[in-house]
């Protein structure tokens, strides 16, 4: 039994690119564990685990991508800083009315 999680492990992770690959694994490891707690299921539990993995990377990877969008969008309507007059340091103060 062993040898057949092993091997569709080994199997799925060589069947993924590199970006799905750790979901699938960590998925595949955790649904291992669960299927062979609930009654010795852990091929099946590996299955369902990477498919489950794989899906939850792939969105993680689509919010990053649009959280790096939204921040570059937010840089280029930064406020630009004002380029008119600059003050005088050597100018005095306007007179007060209670001079």
């Amino acid at each position: 039994m062993k040898q057949h999680l092993l091997l569709i492990i080994a199997a799925t992770a060589l069947a993924t690119s590199n970006a799905h690959a750790a979901g699938c694994l960590k998925g595949a490891a955790v649904g291992a564990a669960v299927g062979h707690v609930a009654g010795h299921h852990a091929v099946a539990g590996a299955v369902g685990g990477c498919i489950v993995g794989r899906q939850l990377a792939k969105k993680k990877k689509e919010e990053e991508r649009e959280a790096a969008q939204a921040k570059e969008q937010a840089a280029k309507q930064a406020p630009q800083p004002m380029t008119g007059a600059k003050p005088n340091p050597d100018a005095k103060p306007a007179p007060s009315q209670w001079d």
